[in-house]
Parts: C-alpha cells; structure tokens; sequence
C-alpha cells in the first residue's frame, strides 16, 4: 500500500472508530503509515481491542470515550488529540445513529427527531468546528454521510434529514478551510454490511438488498475505508467539497 499511499509521520482522529466504517478505517490508515487516535461512545472493550490492532501496525494510537452531541466532548477530544500529537493532519468524522424502525413523519416523536440530529447533525458541527482549530496546513477532513443525504429516505426523515444538512455542511466548510490548504469531502456510502445495518438484513431481505445493487453484493466496511483513505492522501489532494458516493451503482436504477 505504502507504494502508492504513504500517510508515513501523520496524525489522525476518527470518530465511530472502535466498529464498523472507523474501525476499517482506522487500520487502513495505519497500516499506511498514519498514527490514529479514535473515539468512540459507549464500547470500551471494542475500543481496546481496536487501539491493539493498530498498535500492532507499529503506530501509535489511544482511544477517547465520548459523547460526540455534547460540545464539551468534543473540545475534550481533540484536547486529547492536541496532548497526544504534535499537530492534527487527518480528520474523519464516523459517528452517528441509524434508528432501525421505519417511522412515518406522521409519527415521529419531538425526542426522536432531536436524539437523530444531535448525533448526526450537532456533533459534525463540534467536532469540525474543533478540527478547524486543530488541522495542520494541507490537512484532510472527511465526513461520512450518507446516500440516504441525496435521495432521501422514507420512513427514515430524521436520518436522511441530517445526513442532507451534512452535505451541505461540507460545501460550504470546503471553502472557509481551502485557503489553508485543507481539503473537506464526504463520502455516500449505500448499504454496508455493519451491525448498526443489521436490523434490515433479517431472513431473506439481506439477498433482496444485495439484488437490488447492481454491482451484486452489500458494501464491506473497508469498501468504504478504501476511499476514505484515497482522499486522505496526495492522491486526493485536489478534490474539495465532493460527495463520493460508494454504493454499488444502486442510486441509478431504483
């Protein structure tokens, strides 16, 4: 990998990092040369667990525990980010909710609404607000969204709701921090094949997903780390306030 992506001496955040997308993408970041701080909510073990895998890739790494909503959080990673490292280069915003049950607008509780756009929406604005104090000159700052933010998504309004505002957030955001050099993308991914997907995968709805995909399967976790690195490195370096979608080609037939 290094033959092509060397992120050798740089420091990276990534939030969601002790699962899915952030684990993937955590260790794809280290095992290109990146030291990697992660945080995460509530899974201390997982978290662990993932600080001594990247250990292992010969980095160094630590893990922060946090509530992401709360701007207090937010200023006390990348406090934490700051004691550790000497200067951030790479932020990765992951964290955020998908609340499983299909519930029509119509429906939809006050707490539902709020809960979904404090995770997903709130905590964007913290932590780049934070990461655009922290961010070395020529720095990376990539959020994950969703395409669920372009298209929509019924019975799911609050989700789709914050991950739309997230786009627009990144567009915007991209020019505030391109003087400096700083690039900012999100990247869409469709279904990926994480747990906090699980509750739609039951029984034979996981083989009508992957029909509907025209590529054939769901997304892995590390299809979406792939890229996510790709635009962390030179490589990328002249892409800004784009939306990469990673879906399979499912947005163009249904």
């Amino acid at each position: 990998m290094n033959d092509l992506i060397d992120l050798t001496g740089k420091t990276a955040l990534v939030t969601g990092g002790s699962r899915g997308v952030g684990r993937a993408t955590a260790l794809l970041l280290a095992r290109a040369g990146a030291s990697v701080g992660i945080a995460f909510r509530s899974r201390r073990a997982d978290a662990d667990a993932v600080v001594t895998e990247l250990e292992g890739l010969g980095v160094r790494a630590w893990a922060q525990q946090g509530d992401l909503a709360k701007p207090e959080a937010a200023s006390a990673l990348f406090a934490r980010a700051a004691e550790e490292f000497e200067g951030l280069d790479i932020f990765i915003g992951n964290h955020g909710v998908w609340p499983p049950v299909d519930t029509p607008v119509a429906e939809m509780t006050d707490d539902q609404w709020h809960a979904t756009m404090a995770a997903n929406l709130h905590s964007v604005f913290y932590t780049c607000r934070a990461a655009a104090r922290a961010l070395r000159e020529d720095g990376r700052l990539v959020l994950v969204g969703s395409t669920a933010g372009q298209r929509g998504e019924a019975y799911h309004a609050d989700y789709a709701s914050s991950k739309g505002a997230m786009i627009s957030f990144v567009k915007g955001f991209c020019i505030e921090l391109a003087p400096r050099g700083i690039t900012v993308n999100c990247v869409a991914p469709g279904w990926i094949d994480t747990e906090m997907s699980a509750s739609a995968y039951k029984g034979e709805e996981r083989e009508s997903v992957a029909r509907a995909i025209p590529i054939g399967r769901i997304a892995t976790a590390e299809d979406v780390a792939g890229p996510i690195v790709f635009l962390c490195s030179a490589l990328g370096r002249h892409i800004t306030g784009e939306i990469l979608n990673i879906n399979g080609g499912a947005v163009l037939v249904g």
